[in-house]
C-alpha cells in the first residue's frame, strides 16, 4: 500500500494504491513521468517541445510521437465540439493543456496496471482515475466540489475502473474560452464527466464547459459517458446512469441546487 502526493504540472497529484507488494519503483516512474510531461508539454516553459514547436523551431516531422498524439486528440475534440474546444485560439499560442492532463494521467494509470496494480485512485487536481475497489463490495467515492463553496461538495460519485473529470472556473478564473468566439465561456458553473478513460472525460468536460448551456445536451449525448452539470442558475443536470453515492439514510448524495 502506497500513498503519495506531489505538486506537478501546477496542481497536486495524489496516488492511493491499495495493492500488496512492492510497487515503489513503478510509483517513482509514474511521478517522474508527470515531471517529464510538464517539462515537455507546458506552454509556459520556453524550452518545452510545445513552445519550441509553436515558435517554429521544430517542424511537424520533428515532433515526438507523444506530442503528435496529443495534437491529434486536440484536432478530434475541436471537430467534435464544432470549434468550442480549441488548442490554439486566434492571437494566442498553442496550448494543449486541456488534453495533456487527462492524457498524462491516463497514461500513468496504464503504467500502474501494466505492472500489476489493480486497486488504486489517481487524482490530479480533482480529475480522477480509479481501479478496483478499496474494500470488497465498496467502490471508490469521489467528491465533486461545489462550484461556489470551496469547502463543500455538490455530489459524491461512486467509481470502479473509470475516470471522472470536472471543468469549472473556481480554481483558475475564466481560463476556459469558447473557441468559437475567443471569449470566456459562460452559462455553466461546473461540468463533470464520467467515462471509461480520463482522456475522454477531461476533454469532454472542457468542451462542454466552453459550449455553455448547449454543452449540457451535447455532453449527455456522447456515448458511454455520464454527466453532472451545474448551470449558472444553480440547476443540477445529470444523466440517469450517473453512479451517485448514498448517505447513511440511503439518499443519493447530490444537491438539488448548487447554492
Amino acid at each position: 500500500m502506497i500513498t503519495r502526493v506531489e505538486q506537478v504540472m501546477g496542481l497536486p497529484i495524489s496516488l492511493d494504491l491499495r495493492d500488496e507488494g512492492d510497487f515503489a519503483e513503478i510509483v517513482d516512474e509514474v511521478f517522474a513521468w508527470f515531471r517529464a510531461v510538464d517539462a515537455r508539454f507546458s506552454p509556459f516553459k520556453e524550452d518545452s517541445e510545445v513552445s519550441r514547436y509553436d515558435r517554429g523551431e521544430l517542424t511537424a516531422a520533428e515532433l515526438t510521437d507523444d506530442l503528435l498524439e496529443v495534437l491529434e486528440l486536440c484536432a478530434y475534440y475541436e471537430q467534435l465540439s464544432g470549434g468550442a474546444f480549441r488548442a490554439r485560439l486566434p492571437g494566442r499560442g498553442l496550448d494543449p493543456c486541456a488534453v495533456v492532463k487527462g492524457w498524462a494521467v491516463q497514461r500513468a494509470a496504464d503504467m500502474l496496471k501494466a505492472e500489476g496494480a489493480t486497486t488504486f485512485c489517481l487524482n490530479a487536481g480533482g480529475d480522477v482515475v480509479t481501479a478496483g475497489e478499496p474494500a470488497p463490495g465498496r467502490p471508490w467515492r469521489v467528491g465533486v466540489r461545489h462550484p461556489e463553496q470551496p469547502l463543500a461538495v455538490c455530489a459524491v460519485l461512486e467509481s470502479r475502473n473509470g475516470a471522472i473529470a470536472t471543468s469549472a472556473a473556481y480554481e483558475r478564473g475564466s481560463h476556459i474560452l469558447d473557441g468559437r468566439s475567443g471569449m470566456p465561456a459562460t452559462g455553466l458553473l461546473s461540468v463533470t464527466v464520467v467515462a471509461g478513460d480520463l482522456v475522454t472525460a477531461d476533454a469532454l468536460a472542457t468542451a462542454a464547459f466552453a459550449m455553455g448551456a448547449e454543452g449540457i445536451t451535447w455532453a449527455a449525448d456522447r456515448p458511454d459517458c455520464e454527466i453532472l452539470i451545474v448551470d449558472d442558475s444553480r440547476r443540477v443536470h445529470r444523466t440517469a446512469g450517473l453512479a451517485l453515492a448514498s448517505d447513511e439514510a440511503g439518499r443519493p448524495q447530490v444537491s438539488a441546487r448548487a447554492s
